[in-house]
């Protein structure tokens, strides 16, 4: 690493930071942006890093080694430009085409003659490091009606101790939501449908952050098998006044009421449930699908391979590489069929096993009239997918799917 680049790093990273900027990219199919931010998490200082990649954004934390690395290799091989923002000033770092850095540094106007802050800026500065953990979308102690009906906050607005872990769990999903939100339309209703609602903890969340907090057209629809969770889920969207929330009873597999949804969820959809709504999310040509798979039982009956035998006689490893391959075979499925796909960290393992959220947005200029380079990359895709498959002598109810509808 360049000495003059480590030295500012190490001098910002080790206090006093609000922001890092790298921008300028070098290639414009790649990332366009990323900032870098302090946060604490757990009493651990870590540093936030968010990459902005088309309509998509991810969020990845890192100590103070790991995020200098980060920034550096950012530098010499993606970005042209980095602008760090510190109590003490401003530091613009310059890349060349060559590889050759320019620092240029500039003071902040109320750093003193000894050159420390005043205390008004360090606890700027404190109040920034803890922001990320304490500033969620449903902020803690302004009273929410549905997370107060639910059971998640008190009348005042305080968050009930026994249900933290839901609170934190639906504000970590709005914030997949607010990532995706550039891939819906922005002039017309957005329809979205959520599978296997249940209590709707999650489903009020969405209509709340979209049509209360952000003012958009939105229309959503809650699907779920238990008839007494789909009245009380009615009553309470009536009693809120969400004129375009509604929650009907309905087996995911045999839903046929919609030709057209904007968005699919599918949160905690049992075993193949999930490889159903994500079926009728294709088929309806959804821009957005966001999945959180449960009990995952399919693969687990059908695996076999001589050579993994050693591997696959414990039974718990069995049924937890089962439930990774069946999410992995998801997240390829849809990307063959012109998503960008990832799996993601829903919520900490400590909480619950199902932790792994499916978030596939339609790739722009893809849709159901492929040109013929299209499907044949498309048909690539399904026959490398169609390799591991007959490797470990399974195949999916997705895959089953999808061959009945060609």
């Amino acid at each position: 690493m360049d000495e003059e680049l480590r030295k500012v790093l190490e001098d910002t990273l080790n206090g006093g930071l609000y922001q890092v900027v790298i921008s300028n990219a070098r290639e414009k199919d790649k990332a366009s942006k990323v900032k870098i931010r302090p946060v604490m998490i757990k009493e651990q200082l870590l540093f936030q890093e968010t990459v902005y990649r088309g309509a998509q954004v991810f969020h990845g934390n890192y100590d103070d080694v790991e995020a200098m690395e980060r920034i550096e290799n950012y530098l010499y091989e993606d970005f042209k430009q980095c602008e760090i923002e510190h109590t003490n000033g401003k530091v613009i770092i310059l890349v060349s085409k060559k590889r050759k850095m320019t620092i240029k540094k500039k003071l902040a106007t109320n750093v003193g003659e000894h050159g420390k802050t005043s205390a008004k800026q360090a606890q700027k500065t404190i109040s920034m490091a803890h922001n990320r953990v304490k500033n969620y979308i449903l902020k803690e102690g302004t009273p929410v009606p549905f997370l107060i009906d639910l059971g998640v906050q008190s009348a005042d607005g305080k968050i009930v101790h026994a249900k933290y872990d839901k609170y934190r769990q639906i504000n970590r999903f709005l914030e997949f939501i607010e990532d995706i939100l550039p891939a819906l339309p922005a002039d017309e209703e957005i329809h979205i449908l959520d599978f296997g609602c249940g209590k709707s903890y999650l489903t009020f969340a969405i209509y709340y952050y979209l049509h209360e907090l952000k003012g958009m057209d939105v229309r959503i629809t809650g699907l779920d098998l238990k008839t007494d969770v789909i009245n009380k889920c009615n009553r309470l969207s009536e009693q809120y006044g969400y004129q375009k929330l509604h929650f009907i009873q309905g087996d995911i597999a045999e839903y046929r009421d919609v030709e057209k949804v904007d968005m699919v969820v599918t949160l905690h959809a049992c075993d193949t449930a999930t490889d159903y709504a994500l079926h009728k999310a294709l088929l309806w040509d959804a821009k957005v699908i966001l999945s959180v798979p449960c009990c995952q039982h399919e693969v687990n009956r059908q695996i076999a391979s001589d050579i993994l035998q050693p591997v696959l006689q414990y039974g718990i490893i069995k049924e937890r590489m089962a439930a990774l391959i069946t999410d992995a075979l998801r997240a390829d499925l849809l990307r063959a069929k012109g998503y960008e796909t990832d799996l993601l960290e829903f919520i900490d393992m400590e909480h619950t096993p199902k932790n792994i959220l499916i978030r596939a947005v339609k790739k722009p200029g893809t849709d159901k009239a492929m040109r013929q380079e299209d499907k044949a990359v498309q048909q690539e895709e399904m026959d490398k997918i169609t390799r591991v498959t007959d490797f470990l002598h399974i195949e999916t109810t997705l895959q089953k799917l999808l061959l009945a509808s060609e």
